[in-house]
């Protein structure tokens, strides 16, 4: 029962986490563009790269990194999940391996950048940070 916990706890946090982003880029650079904002494009292995899971619980899900995103930046999501249950549409799965061909030809999980609302590469995240704050100051020298 406690694992059972554990587990629920977790995938809670990643779906709650998720919320609010885009995993088309196209949708994200028109949202960029429009609200001349940066896009933060994160490759993540949501059920099954632990440093993943870390990553959304220790950052993308704290009230500090929602409130500096909603104001500076468009949040696009490509996952590779690996469990059958969480398996994404083929059109989903093709558009991620797309991205991950022209940004992550190495599958790095987790892998963060930086991209303009063009989608041209403007810096990459370094994996991991110590706290949430030095991630921040991070993102912030790059879109400076």
């Amino acid at each position: 029962m406690k694992y059972f916990l554990i587990l629920f706890s977790i995938t809670l946090v990643s779906f709650t986490t998720l919320s609010g982003w885009n995993t088309n880029i196209e949708i994200a650079k028109k949202k960029a563009s429009e609200q001349d904002k940066y896009i933060l494009l994160n490759f993540s292995g949501s059920d099954w790269c632990g440093n993943c899971i870390k990553l959304d619980r220790e950052l993308f899900s704290m009230d500090t990194f929602k409130i500096f995103a909603q104001a500076n930046l468009v949040l696009l999501n490509a996952d590779f999940p690996r469990n059958k249950k969480n398996k994404l549409s083929a059109e989903q799965t093709s558009h991620n391996e797309k991205l991950a061909e022209k940004f992550n030809p190495n599958g790095e999980f987790p892998k963060t950048i930086i991209l303009n609302s063009k989608g041209e590469f403007e810096g990459e995240m370094k994996h991991p940070s110590k706290n949430a704050g030095e991630y921040l100051e991070s993102i912030h020298k790059i879109i400076q």
